[in-house]
């Protein structure tokens, strides 16, 4: 294809999301973590929505997805099972965390971890870990947004390229306007996506069966490639332990942004509102994995899995919704990536160099927006030029680490006997263990490395915490009171409080 309007409907997309994300700061200051970090707790439920779910629904949906359906087969659908426990998770882990966030002031993940625990060092351990797994999933997003510069381009537009490209244009709108910039940018790019992809896939299918009978697809896809149909998948190598333990791995992985999204919202109430609606938003990723499944006879000698639905679109549909096509996939990324650079900037200045160098609010919260153009130079444009493998394994590896850090929850949330060392001590243990089988031992028995460090991670935390001192009382309490208030008589106080308490929540929730 060489018409020039598929990358001319592409930029366009790009020159509105930048007027989008620089018109959201509406004139307020953003150089304070609460406004910057959190858009001043301010999100309403249908702009709270669209940005948890074009936030969650990346660069995978349009092309790991499709991707994987087309060299791998059923395997795809692991995302399904953990994209339905997110909701059930921002429905119920959610208010609660919006509670913390409001009561205690807390603007990132690490920081309630490190009130919980009362220690800022575990706040930083927490931070970093956690990072690796958001820089992954960036990483993840800005590969996908090169590539498709590269293909919208014919090929003009290296992928070496676009890379810094795409990012100095994320980077201008998130200096000025933070959390806004995301929330409003994520509403547009959500609502593009959604209508792309269901465009997209009814187009592709009937081109390709004459119908919109997915049926048929399915019958052939039996009849002659019968093993993109069951586990292990037609590679081989997405055994029935591996498929399992990534969906589980992907479950536990409370990643930074989605806390930071929750904190973000203008009531408890709006968090439940716009979680009973998430399920609504994930079907996008069914389109796109039938376009997957298409590739598997329309494009049989693929040179790379993940560019199967832009190969298809560009051989097979209309210019203009290739164009918009484009438009989508890069939207995806861009959405996806925006959260997780400005989680990690905010968390690196807030939890890591505020506390080890004693800085004061104002200079942190000034800090964190200058942080995310170091982070993006440095550490997410390197590593995405480089291409460190298939978008889907880049993200599992990613939430293998993030998974470490589930002892603080189980803290936070479940156990108030949890100490900080008991939680220090499972991070670094499963830590240690998700190095080594990724890097040397890769995914031993054909079980997820993350899995294997959460085996070792787990006992560790519970035996470390049963034998050191735990948090103080009042500190477990005020937390608890939010987590847990039916539990309360275990940590020494009244039922009575406990059901008082709750009620004052729950009407503060619904007043807001």
């Amino acid at each position: 294809m060489t018409s020039p309007w598929p990358l001319l409907i592409t930029l366009a997309y790009v020159a509105i999301a930048m007027f989008i994300g620089l018109r959201a700061r509406g004139g307020r200051r953003m150089n304070s973590l609460e406004e910057w970090g959190v858009a001043g707790r301010s999100m309403r439920p249908v702009t709270l929505y669209l940005l948890i779910a074009a936030g969650s629904v990346s660069a995978y949906t349009f092309m790991g997805a499709p991707g994987w359906a087309y060299s791998k087969g059923v395997p795809v659908f692991y995302v399904a099972v953990y994209l339905a426990y997110l909701a059930l998770v921002a429905w119920y882990v959610g208010p609660k965390v919006w509670q913390f966030g409001e009561r205690f002031g807390h603007v990132t993940q690490a920081s309630a971890i490190a009130d919980r625990y009362q220690s800022p060092l575990l706040g930083a351990l927490a931070s970093l870990v956690m990072s690796i797994g958001s820089i992954a999933y960036a990483v993840l997003q800005t590969i996908g947004s090169a590539y498709i510069l590269n293909v919208m381009s014919g090929g003009a537009i290296p992928v070496w390229l676009g890379v810094p490209l795409v990012l100095a244009c994320i980077a201008v709108y998130l200096f000025v306007s933070g959390q806004r910039a995301i929330g409003r940018t994520n509403a547009f790019q959500g609502v593009l996506m959604l209508v792309v992809a269901w465009a997209v896939g009814l187009w592709a299918l009937h081109s390709a069966t004459g119908g919109l009978d997915v049926g048929a697809l399915f019958t052939r896809l039996q009849a002659e490639y019968g093993e993109f149909l069951t586990l292990p998948g037609a590679g081989g190598d997405m055994s029935f332990s591996f498929w399992t333990t990534s969906v589980i791995v992907s479950m536990f992985s409370f990643m930074p942004p989605v806390w930071t999204q929750w904190m973000s919202a203008s009531s408890a109430r709006t968090i439940r509102r716009s979680a009973t609606w998430l399920p609504t938003y994930y079907v996008v990723i069914l389109p796109m994995v039938v376009v997957g499944f298409i590739g598997i006879f329309a494009l049989p000698d693929l040179a790379r899995a993940d560019t199967v639905v832009l190969e298809y679109a560009m051989q097979h549909l209309p210019v203009v919704l290739v164009g918009l096509l484009g438009a989508g996939t890069l939207a995806a990324s861009m959405s996806s990536s925006e959260p997780f650079i400005h989680s990690v900037a905010l968390s690196w200045s807030r939890d890591v160099l505020q506390p080890l160098f004693g800085l004061s609010d104002a200079f942190t919260g000034k800090l964190a927006r200058w942080m995310i153009l170091p982070l993006m130079a440095l550490v997410i444009a390197p590593l995405a030029i480089a291409e460190p493998g298939s978008l889907v394994m880049i993200l599992l590896v990613g939430l293998g680490f993030a998974t470490q850090v589930m002892p603080a929850f189980i803290g936070m949330f479940l156990w108030p006997r949890a100490s900080k060392l008991g939680v220090m001590a499972g991070i670094v243990a499963g830590f240690m263990v998700t190095v080594a089988f990724t890097t040397l031992w890769k995914h031993p028995l054909g079980i997820h490395a993350g899995f294997w460090g959460l085996m070792l991670n787990l006992p560790v935390f519970v035996t470390v915490s049963l034998v050191t001192a735990p948090t103080q009382a009042e500190v477990v309490e005020r937390f608890f009171r939010i987590a847990a208030p039916h539990g309360l008589t275990r940590l020494g106080g009244s039922e009575r409080g406990g059901h008082a308490l709750e009620a004052v929540a729950l009407g503060r929730e619904d007043t807001i």
